[in-house]
């Protein structure tokens, strides 16, 4: 197992040194393989604008290969404001990915770029040994330097009497926080658990029928929450999650269409309402 995550760590080194330069050859050589089509993505915010700025189109395209045992994956995201005339600042982000079978694991490394800065990079790598029921992720930034890890955490899975239980320690390495996250499941309830040094939460989610599902949440710290999941079949449901004391916020999700309204609440004073459109337009 740690030759395994070695072996991946170094694969990634070395493809995040040439960060520059490799992303765009990967969505080039791609392109020729398998290209996929481009979708749109318009999202309208809440608030006064003068001009289009209230619009926020974004364009994304991505497109996938495999050579010799090695899958290949990569995109690019951007934005099309109406107001600039930087045709480089439309970029919000380009990724690669690569995965393959290395004994027994899985394993998978995606690099992703920032906008126009091309001097580091966001990484994560996932190894998963679906037989052991284990899998590990790193997330961390890389440059030409260097490459740091900023999170790692671990999911151990059980099957025991019809329930599924896992377990998931989490590791903060920038902050030295770490949680772990404890889950069961069975039928129509499930259970989760968050527990850190400093805060303990608990879930507990009940599937009351096949259109509702009910989540109150607990802390520790005093904080409460409470979801509820509506489903009107053809991927048409409505959530509604109340923060006491904090917000109420609704999402509404029809097909290509998901609406947000989040409403700030003080005690029984309305404070303010944030509204937000985003449609999926596929060609």
């Amino acid at each position: 197992k740690i030759f395994v995550l070695f072996y991946f760590y170094l694969l990634s080194q070395a493809t995040i040194i040439n960060m520059k330069f490799s992303i765009f050859v990967l969505l080039s050589v791609l392109s020729s393989v398998s290209a996929g089509k481009p979708s749109l993505t318009i999202k309208v915010s809440d608030g006064s604008f003068d001009n289009l700025d209230g619009l926020e189109p974004t364009i994304s395209w991505e497109t996938s290969g495999e050579t010799e045992g090695t899958g290949f994956s990569a995109g690019v995201e951007m934005g099309a404001a109406a107001t600039t005339t930087d045709v480089g600042s439309l970029a919000k982000s380009i990724w690669g990915k690569a995965s393959r079978d290395v004994g027994g694991w899985g394993v998978s490394a995606r690099a992703e770029l920032e906008g126009s800065n091309l001097s580091s990079a966001d990484i994560e790598i996932d190894a998963t040994n679906e037989e052991a029921d284990v899998s590990v992720h790193l997330e961390g930034t890389a440059c030409t330097e260097a490459v740091n890890v900023n999170k790692v955490e671990l999911t151990k899975g059980f099957d025991a009497d019809g329930a599924r239980i896992t377990v998931n320690p989490r590791y903060d390495v920038g902050s030295e926080d770490g949680d772990v996250v404890l889950s069961y499941s069975k039928d129509d309830i499930s259970i989760e658990i968050t527990a850190s040094k400093d805060n303990q939460s608990i879930t507990i989610s009940q599937q009351v029928d096949e259109e509702n599902k009910i989540s109150p949440t607990i802390a520790s710290s005093g904080d409460s929450s409470v979801e509820w999941e509506r489903s009107f079949g053809d991927d048409n449901s409505v959530t509604t999650t109340l923060k006491p004391n904090d917000s109420v916020n609704v999402e509404w999700s029809d097909g290509a269409w998901t609406a947000n309204v989040n409403v700030p609440i003080d005690g029984t004073d309305i404070t303010g309402t944030n509204v937000g459109i985003k449609r999926d337009v596929a060609f």
